[in-house]
């Protein structure tokens, strides 16, 4: 759960008054002019953008002859998904910020820096990827829930975390193959009754997409009619997945 609006306040303040303005990633002053971003404009520039020829559903950046096998093997209840950036060192060391540092915050840089989205061109409901109980205790906070949030502060979105539901908890997917990836998300979201209509799924990560496709297939089994999804950086494929 994300603070209230007037304790988020608060928070920030207080944070202004004993930290040192500094950039989460490079360590220099954060310039007034950048107002109360905990990543300073620079760095965010250097955040390397996928570039096209884009796959239009998975967009990633396709080969010569316009073939994608990364989305390939995909379900259908997965109909587009987006990735800013390149989940190259700046853009590891912010994710690392916000998932592992404590850094909620960190996110309104991040949704700063996904801008413009395309998926995201009209108001849309936002459902963030859920944490299983366990690590949202440890964690505090659920990372994509915090980037939804900041999601929606530009472009007017809805987001509804009573949508989608953790069924089971799951081991992390950091060090697995793709296909034990699939083997372990496989049956770890229930969707919600009242799912109508179009819906975006938002996480921090896109790397095999194992665990969006999971998510997607809850959503349009309780309703859905079309599930995209958008992420803040894509981690970079294995080569076979290329071909």
């Amino acid at each position: 759960m994300l603070p209230s609006i007037d304790l988020r306040g608060v928070l920030v303040a207080l944070e202004r008054a004993l930290l040192p303005p500094q950039c989460l990633t490079c360590d220099e002053a954060v310039p007034r002019s950048d107002g109360e971003a905990l990543i300073c404009a620079v760095c965010r520039s250097r955040w390397r953008r996928v570039a096209p020829p884009c796959c239009p559903r998975c967009g990633g950046t396709q080969s010569p002859g316009g073939h994608c096998g990364f989305c390939a093997d995909w379900p259908e209840a997965l109909t587009a998904v987006w990735a800013a950036v390149w989940l190259d060192d700046g853009a590891r060391r912010a994710m690392h910020r916000l998932k592992y540092g404590g850094w909620w915050r960190v996110a309104d840089a991040v949704a700063a820096g996904m801008q413009p989205v395309p998926l995201l061109s009209a108001p849309s409901v936002l459902v963030p990827v859920p944490l299983g109980p366990r690590r949202l205790r440890h964690r505090g906070y659920n990372q994509a829930e915090c980037l939804a949030a900041a999601l929606a502060r530009h472009g007017g979105h809805q987001v509804r975390t009573d949508l989608l539901h953790r069924r089971r908890e799951t081991g992390t997917q950091t060090r697995l193959t793709p296909e034990a990836r699939t083997a372990n998300v496989r049956g770890a979201f229930e969707g919600s009754s009242t799912v109508r209509g179009r819906v975006v799924l938002v996480d921090d990560v896109l790397t095999t997409g194992a665990t969006l496709a999971e998510a997607a297939a809850a959503l349009r089994e309780s309703g859905a009619d079309r599930v995209d999804a958008v992420t803040f950086a894509r981690a970079r494929p294995p080569a076979t997945m290329l071909d």
